[in-house]
């Protein structure tokens, strides 16, 4: 039988893989947020499909600000409370959140940078 810390581990490796996954397959909205993103084009340093804890991937995670950027498309219509679930698990552990929908990221991507800005200069510096 697996103990309580084997059985964390797993689930932790299994993030992992489950996030490079992702990183090699996005979405076009996050495909297109990431290009916006990368390189500190925003003032912050981004990563893509990070894990945050066990439970977790976020889309996007500027670490220097701990601010997690979701990307909101088909996946979570009709999961709002699930949504908000993860959301607090993120705050309690001292995550910021910000949701960004997919159909405006790929509509006007400028609108959508906007609302990153805004998390961002909100944020404190770490």
């Amino acid at each position: 039988m697996r103990s309580h810390n084997q059985k964390r581990q797993a689930r932790s490796n299994l993030l992992v893989s489950r996030a490079r996954s992702m990183r090699h397959s996005p979405t076009a909205s996050e495909e297109a947020l990431w290009e916006a993103l990368r390189g500190g084009a925003l003032g912050a340093a981004f990563k893509r499909q990070v894990p945050l804890g066990d439970r977790y991937i976020a889309d996007f995670y500027a670490p220097s600000v701990r601010l997690v950027v979701e990307v909101d498309g088909g996946v979570h219509r009709g999961s709002s409370a699930a949504d908000r679930r993860r959301d607090e698990w993120l705050r309690r552990r001292g995550y910021r959140v910000v949701r960004v929908e997919a159909a405006l990221v790929l509509r006007d991507i400028a609108a959508a940078l906007e609302t990153v800005l805004a998390a961002l200069s909100a944020a404190p510096v770490m």
